[in-house]
């Protein structure tokens, strides 16, 4: 091997994972999540040396594990020269506290675990703000363990921790800082509210889905552009938008920050301006590694948050990505028998986008209504407001008055409605380009 290689995996952090399994998952999905708390711990820049699991139906209170698996824990630290042993789940204050005592090591936790290779990918100020949010809301409540393990007084771990006065002090300023840094999210919230009203009237689609499913790589291969992707957890954390052609409609596509099993809430709340790309958006790509042994609780996953988030009623298009991963015809088969309607797709080798476009193009032309408006000769602001809403196909003039046919999103078929019964006009639903008829709201007269 060579040296320089070696001495980089030395210098890293050697880490031993712990896990449990009883009730609510079996053993083969906790080896699944302890694979992906090592790929966690990875992008943190860390080397796991050994991983553990336990039977138990519940943590243990106040020390998450057994005991005599706490013991067995330390041992396998000792053997492996690890400096880091990391749960793969929250741990209170108390359950810290007392396995730090007990493996006389540091301690972390998932959520402490993921909120690290946030701060490690923020590159914008936005992203720096929000996770910032996110790690001092996670730290408030853990101060007091905070200050004894990293004490600035002689003697340093161990030793006697600053007192409460100190702890209080601690608090009120953590307290003020998160006013601060609320404020100056709320700013950056109104200024890309200004961004997205400027764009309402294109067609917004969001990519979602677990994180590192390849979002990236398929906006990329979308837009032929150049969005950073890696095939690494959270590679992205701000919202990216491109602009893409499907026909003659105009679509932006963001590229949002990834979902993950047990995401932590202070992360969902402090990344609420980013996430609002997805709330705005028309349509959702739910993207999902189909090469995952673990595919279906990654869908899940994102439905649950989806539903957090409360999108979960958009139009959501699920697309199967890295399909040239797939060991046989006869996966992807099962995979359309269990999803039927799913796109398959490979952004890395470029198959089955037009599918996509196919798709999006769609559930677009379901949100349209085909309109024939006939109105008094003197409505000119009602021709005005079809001009700027709508595409208006055909526009004829007589001595009394206009008749326009015309393409309108159906968000605006209420207010073209109110006006045409404030202005004693008529209005006939058309049949719309995806052959199905609409109702007719009847005519103003």
């Amino acid at each position: 091997m060579n040296s320089d290689i070696q001495s980089n995996i030395e210098s890293k952090e050697r880490a031993v994972l712990v896990g449990i399994y009883g009730d609510t998952i079996d053993k083969r999905q906790a080896e699944e999540y302890i694979t992906e708390l090592e790929l966690l711990a990875d992008t943190a820049g860390g080397v796991t040396v050994d991983k553990i699991l336990q039977h138990k139906p519940r943590p243990d209170v106040s020390t998450y594990i057994g005991k005599g698996k706490l013991r067995e824990v330390r041992q396998k630290m000792k053997e492996a020269s690890a400096d880091l042993v990391i749960f793969d789940d929250d741990l209170s204050p108390t359950q810290a506290r007392n396995i730090e005592k007990a493996t006389e090591s540091k301690v972390l936790d998932r959520s402490g675990l993921i909120l690290d290779i946030f701060a490690s990918r923020a590159k914008t100020s936005a992203a720096k703000t929000q996770v910032e949010l996110a790690q001092l809301q996670y730290l408030l409540p853990r101060l007091t363990r905070y200050w004894t393990h990293l004490s600035r007084q002689k003697g340093g771990i161990g030793t006697k921790g600053p007192g409460e006065t100190q702890i209080e002090t601690d608090r009120r300023l953590i307290g003020r800082r998160i006013s601060v840094l609320k404020e100056k999210l709320e700013k950056l919230d109104n200024q890309r509210k200004v961004q997205r009203k400027g764009r309402k009237d294109a067609l917004r689609v969001a990519l979602v889905g677990y994180t590192n499913a390849g979002k990236s790589s398929l906006m990329n291969a979308m837009t032929d552009t150049s969005v950073f992707a890696e095939n690494r957890l959270f590679a992205t954390l701000d919202a990216t938008v491109r602009r893409l052609q499907i026909d003659q409609e105009e679509v932006l596509l963001s590229d949002t920050v990834g979902f993950i099993r047990k995401l932590p809430h202070n992360l969902v709340e402090s990344f609420k301006s980013t996430l609002d790309e997805i709330r705005e958006a028309d349509i959702l790509l739910h993207v999902v590694d189909v090469a995952s042994p673990v595919k279906n609780d990654y869908i899940e996953t994102v439905n649950k948050t989806l539903e957090e988030l409360e999108v979960h009623k958009k139009p959501v298009i699920l697309v199967f990505n890295k399909v040239d991963l797939l060991e046989s015809p006869q996966d992807m088969a099962d995979v359309k028998h269990q999803y039927p309607g799913a796109v398959m797709v490979s952004a890395y080798r470029g198959i089955g986008l037009d599918d996509i476009s196919r798709e999006i193009k769609k559930r677009v032309e379901s949100n349209y209504l085909y309109r024939k408006i006939v109105l008094p000769i003197q409505n000119y602001h009602v021709v005005s407001f079809l001009h700027e809403v709508a595409e208006v196909e055909e526009e004829s003039y007589d001595e009394d008055s206009i008749v326009i046919t015309c393409r309108i999103h159906e968000k605006y078929s209420g207010r073209l409605d109110e006006l045409l019964r404030k202005n004693n006009a008529s209005g006939t639903d058309l049949q719309g380009a995806n052959g199905e008829n609409h109702a007719d709201p009847g005519n103003y007269q």
